[in-house]
C-alpha cells in the first residue's frame, strides 16, 4: 500500500469520530435528493431524443393526430349472442360516456361503438351516416342488427367488435401517456359498479409501461431493503458478532442512500434500469468489507495491537481491492458506450457507486474496527476459532481444493466442453422484447393481452408511413408569370401575406383570392390571367395530391392483403379501405363495388363525402390534408420484437419485388416499431461496450501482476462465465432482452474481481513459501473461504427480487444468482487446476 493509502488508514484509526461525521453529513445530504425522484418506463426513452427513429415517430403522431392509447375490452363467453346483447351494449355505452368524462382522454377519437358511424346507402349515389349505437338497443333484435352492421364495415370489424361477436372493445386515446396508470385505474372504478355478466379487461402498450413504473416504485421500496436483511442474515451467519457485521451494513447503506440521491439530485428521471440501482450496488458495496473481515478475524489475536491489526490488514488488501473495484466499475462503465440513455445512467451510476463503496470501506471500516471493545473482538475470536461460524464454509472451501488439485485434467477438460458447447448456444439466442410481458403471466395486464388479443386483430399498434418527394413549385414562381402590369401590387401583396403557410394551403388560398379578383372590375387582359393563373394552380394543386390517386391506392391496397395473408398482421386500416367502403355504398351497396374508385375525382368525392360523418376528422389520421402522406395503421396481435421483425422484412421483400411508385418513400412509426429500434441499438451496443470492457479489464491485468501469463489466468473465470450464462440462455431459449444484456457488464465486473482475489495472493503465498503444494494448501484456507462468503452474499444478496411480481427483476434475481456462484466455481476450480498443470510458466 503506498505512502498515501497507509497515512488514510492510519487516519481513520485515529480520528473515527471525524469519519463517522462527514459520512452522516453526506448520506443525509444526498439523502434529501430522493423525495423529488420521478419515474420514468416510457421504452421510448430508450432511444435518444434525436435518435431519426424516435424523431420520425413523434412527427408521425403529430402530423397524424395519433395518441396512444388504452384497450378497454369486454368478453362474454356464455351468452349465445356473446357481447351483442342489451345488458352489454348497455354497459359499453355506459362506460364509454364514462370515460369521455375522464381528464386526459381525447374523447373526440375515442373508438367505441356507441361513437362510430354506421355506413350506409339510402339509395344509388346517396349515403347516409348515422351514430352505430346513439342509445343501448331496447331488444335482442337491435343488438343483433348493430353485430350485423359493425360486420360490414372492416374498418370496424376485428377493431371494435370480434368475428364471433363473443367480444368489443374501446380504444382510450390519452394526452399523456404518462396518466395512462390513473386513467386506467379510472376506468376499473367505474367498471366495477357494472352488473353485467360479462368479463372487463384493459391492456395496451402506454398503460402496461406505467403500471410497471407504479409497481416497480413499490418494488424499489422491497428488494434494496429486503436484500440488506438477507445480507444482514448471512453476514452473522459467518461472523456471528453483530457489531461486527453492523460495519458492512452501514457501508452499503451509505453507498446505496448516496448513489441513488446523487442520480435523483442530478435530475435523472428513474427508469427501469436505474431502479436496480439499489439492489445491484447492496450486495457489491459489502464485497470489499467481508474480505477485510475474515482476514481481520483470521490475523486479530488478543494482546496484539488493534490498530497495527488494521493497518496491516487493509494494507494487505488494498491492492487487490483496488483493482477489483476498479475492473468491475469498467465493466459497468463500458455500459456507457451503448447508445441507449438509460442503460447509459445506470452504468454510470453503479460504476460510480462500486468507487464509492471502495473509498466509504477503506475509509469507514478501519474507524469502525478501531472502535470495537474487547468483549466483540474475544467473541469475534471463540466464533472464528471454534467450530462455529464459518467452519463449515472453511471445510467448503478445502474440499473444493482438494477436488481441483486431485481432478485438474478431467476439469480442464470438462470446462473445454463446456466452453464449446456455450459458444454453440450463444449463436442460439434470439433477441426479444416485449413490455407486457415485464408482468408475471397471471397478472391482469399479461391475462388482459392474451384474451384481448385472441380475440381481436391485435392491440399493438405500428404504422406504415409513405410519403412524396415531389413538391410544388413555389407561388412566386407562377404568380409573376406573364403578369400584367397592373395587376403587380396585388400579387405582391398576397406572395407577401402567405408567409410560412404550407404551399398547398397558398394554392387554395390564391385561387380563392384570384377568384374574388375576378369577380371585380377587371380588364380583359386581367381577365384572362386570372382564369389561366386557376386553372394553372388546380392542375398543379390536383396533381400534388398524389394519394388521391386510384394507382397509388392500388399499390398500398396490394401491400395490406400481402400483409394479411402472411398471418404476421392481424389487421390493417388505410385510405384505401375508407374510399372502399364509401365507394361501396354510394352505388350498389354490394360485395363487387367494394373497390378504389377508378380515378382521381372519384377518390376525391369519396372522400369528401366520408367528411359529413360525425367524425370528419377520421380522415386526417390516415392522409394529410395536402394529400402527399399517408399512413396504413398495423394491427398485431404480438408486441414481441421478434414478430415485429418478421412483418418488416415482409414488407422489405414485398417492395423489393413490387419497387414503390416513382417519388415515394415508405418509413416506419409506432410503437412496435421502436421497441424493435432500441432493441438493436442496445444488442449493437451491448456488443461494443462488452469487447471494450474485456479488452480493458485484460489491459489493467497485466499492468496489475505485471505478467501476461497472469493477466490470462485472471481473464479465464470472466471469459467461461459469460460464455456459459449466455450459452445457457441461447439453450434453454430464454429471450436476450434489456436485463439479460445489462448481466453481461456485472459478469465481466465480478467474475474477474474473484480471480484478482484469488491471484494476487496466490502469488504473494509463493513468493514466502516457495512451494507449489504450501501455496494452495493456505489458498484454500481463509483467502478461498473469503471468496466463497463473498459468492454467496452476493448471489443470496439478489434472492429477495425472485419473489418479485416483476419478470425483469426475477430475471435479474435468477442470473446474478447464477453468475456469482459460477464464477466463484470456476475461480476456485479451473485457476488452481491450470496453474498446476502449467507451473513451469505460472511460477517462474
Amino acid at each position: 500500500m503506498d505512502s498515501i493509502a497507509k497515512k488514510l488508514v492510519h487516519f481513520c484509526t485515529q480520528k473515527p469520530k471525524i469519519v463517522y461525521v462527514v459520512l452522516l453529513l453526506l448520506t443525509l445530504g444526498f439523502m434529501a435528493q430522493i423525495p423529488r425522484i420521478q419515474i420514468d418506463t416510457d421504452p421510448e426513452n430508450m432511444l435518444d431524443a434525436e435518435h431519426p427513429a424516435r424523431v420520425f415517430h413523434n412527427q408521425v403522431k403529430t402530423t397524424f393526430a395519433m395518441y396512444d392509447a388504452i384497450v378497454v375490452g369486454v368478453v362474454d363467453s356464455s351468452d349465445p349472442n356473446g357481447v351483442f346483447t342489451q345488458s352489454s351494449l348497455t354497459d359499453i355505452s355506459v362506460i364509454t360516456e364514462s370515460i369521455m368524462s375522464i381528464d386526459g382522454v381525447v374523447s373526440a377519437d375515442l373508438m367505441s361503438i356507441s361513437t362510430v358511424d354506421n355506413i350506409s346507402q339510402t339509395s344509388t349515389g346517396t349515403i347516409r351516416f348515422e351514430w352505430m349505437m346513439p342509445s343501448p338497443p331496447a331488444s335482442t333484435a337491435e343488438a343483433l342488427k348493430i353485430q350485423e352492421n359493425l360486420a360490414r364495415l372492416p374498418l370496424l370489424q376485428d377493431t371494435l367488435a370480434s368475428q364471433n361477436g363473443k367480444a368489443a372493445a374501446i380504444y382510450v386515446p390519452i394526452l399523456d401517456k404518462n396518466e395512462s396508470y390513473n386513467i386506467a385505474e379510472k376506468i376499473r372504478s367505474e367498471i366495477s359498479q357494472l352488473n353485467g355478466t360479462a368479463d372487463w379487461y384493459i391492456t395496451g402498450l402506454p398503460v402496461a409501461e406505467d403500471q410497471f413504473g407504479f409497481e416497480m416504485f413499490i418494488q424499489m421500496g422491497i428488494s434494496a431493503p429486503l436484500a440488506g436483511l438477507t445480507i444482514f442474515i448471512l453476514l452473522f451467519l459467518f461472523f456471528r458478532n453483530i457489531p461486527l457485521i453492523i460495519a458492512p451494513m452501514i457501508v452499503a447503506m451509505a453507498t446505496v442512500l448516496i448513489t441513488m440521491g446523487a442520480l435523483i439530485g442530478l435530475g435523472f428521471t428513474v427508469h427501469i434500469m436505474s431502479s436496480m440501482i439499489a439492489i445491484f450496488l447492496m450486495p457489491i458495496a459489502v464485497v470489499d468489507s467481508v474480505h477485510i473481515l475474515s482476514e481481520f478475524s483470521d490475523r486479530y489475536k488478543p494482546g496484539k495491537s488493534l490498530n497495527d491489526t488494521i493497518e496491516e490488514v487493509v494494507g494487505h488488501l488494498f491492492t487487490p481491492m483496488l483493482y477489483t473495484s476498479v475492473t468491475s466499475s469498467v465493466g459497468f462503465y463500458s455500459l456507457m458506450l451503448t447508445p441507449i440513455p438509460p442503460v447509459q445512467i445506470f452504468g454510470a451510476f453503479v460504476g460510480s457507486g462500486i468507487l464509492l463503496a471502495f473509498i466509504i470501506t477503506i475509509v469507514f471500516m478501519p474507524a469502525y474496527l478501531s472502535r470495537m471493545n474487547e468483549t466483540s473482538l474475544n467473541k469475534l475470536q471463540e466464533v472464528m476459532h471454534s467450530q462455529q461460524g464459518g467452519s463449515k464454509i472453511a471445510s467448503f472451501a478445502k474440499s473444493l481444493g482438494s477436488f481441483a488439485l486431485n481432478n485438474r485434467f478431467v476439469l480442464v477438460a470438462s470446462f473445454a466442453v463446456v466452453f464449446a458447447v456455450s459458444i454453440w448456444g450463444i449463436n442460439q439466442i434470439q433477441i426479444n422484447d416485449n413490455p407486457v410481458r415485464w408482468f408475471k403471466q397471471n397478472h391482469e395486464i399479461r391475462v388482459a393481452d392474451k384474451v384481448l388479443n385472441e380475440n381481436f386483430a391485435g392491440t399493438y399498434d405500428a404504422y406504415i408511413v409513405l410519403s412524396t418527394s415531389d413538391t410544388l413549385p413555389p407561388v412566386s414562381d407562377i404568380i409573376f408569370n406573364d403578369l400584367p402590369e397592373s395587376l403587380l401590387p396585388w400579387a405582391k401583396e398576397r406572395v407577401t401575406a402567405f408567409g410560412d403557410q404550407a404551399p398547398s394551403e397558398q394554392y387554395q388560398q390564391l385561387i380563392i383570392d384570384s377568384e374574388d379578383k375576378l369577380f371585380a372590375d377587371v380588364s380583359e387582359e386581367e381577365d384572362a390571367y386570372l382564369s389561366g393563373l386557376i386553372t394553372i394552380l388546380e392542375k398543379n394543386l390536383s396533381s400534388s395530391k398524389t394519394f388521391q390517386s386510384p394507382e397509388q391506392l392500388a399499390y398500398i391496397s396490394s401491400l395490406q392483403t400481402h400483409m394479411q395473408e402472411s398471418g404476421l398482421v392481424g389487421k390493417s386500416n388505410s385510405l384505401a379501405d375508407v374510399t372502399k367502403v364509401v365507394n361501396r355504398e354510394l352505388r350498389s351497396g354490394s360485395a363487387e363495388d367494394y373497390q378504389i374508385p377508378n380515378s382521381s375525382q372519384a377518390v376525391a368525392q369519396t372522400l369528401l363525402q366520408y367528411q359529413s360523418s360525425h367524425r370528419p376528422n377520421d380522415l386526417w389520421h390516415f392522409v394529410t390534408p395536402d394529400f402527399q402522406q399517408t399512413l396504413v395503421w398495423l394491427q398485431l396481435t404480438s408486441g414481441d420484437n421478434q414478430d415485429m421483425t418478421k412483418v418488416i422484412d415482409l414488407v422489405d421483400n414485398y417492395v423489393a419485388d413490387n419497387p414503390l411508385p416513382q417519388n415515394i418513400e415508405l418509413g416506419w412509426a409506432g410503437k412496435a416499431y421502436i421497441n424493435v429500434v432500441w432493441q438493436d441499438n442496445m444488442v449493437a451496443g451491448m456488443l461494443d461496450s462488452l469487447i471494450s470492457a474485456f479488452v480493458i479489464v485484460f489491459i489493467m491485468m497485466v499492468i496489475l501482476f505485471r505478467s501476461l501469463v497472469f493477466g490470462v489466468l485472471a481473464m479465464l473465470p470472466l471469459t467461461i462465465t459469460i460464455t456459459f450464462i449466455y450459452g445457457l440462455i441461447g439453450i434453454i431459449g430464454k429471450d436476450y432482452d434489456m436485463p439479460i444484456a445489462v448481466l453481461s457488464a456485472l459478469t465481466l465486473g465480478l467474475s474477474v474481481d474473484f480471480a484478482i482475489h484469488f491471484l494476487e495472493r496466490a502469488r504473494e503465498t509463493y513468493k514466502q513459501t516457495q512451494s507449489i503444494s504450501d501455496t494452495f494448501s493456505i489458498m484454500f484456507d481463509e483467502p478461498a473461504t473469503a471468496i466463497t462468503r463473498n459468492a454467496l452474499v452476493i448471489a443470496l444478496g439478489f434472492t429477495p427480487l425472485l419473489f418479485a411480481p416483476l419478470v425483469p427483476y426475477i430475471t435479474v434475481g435468477v442470473f446474478l444468482a447464477s453468475i456469482m456462484a459460477i464464477s466463484a466455481l470456476v475461480t476456485l476450480l479451473i485457476l488452481p487446476s491450470v496453474m498446476t498443470m502449467a507451473k513451469k510458466i505460472v511460477f517462474k
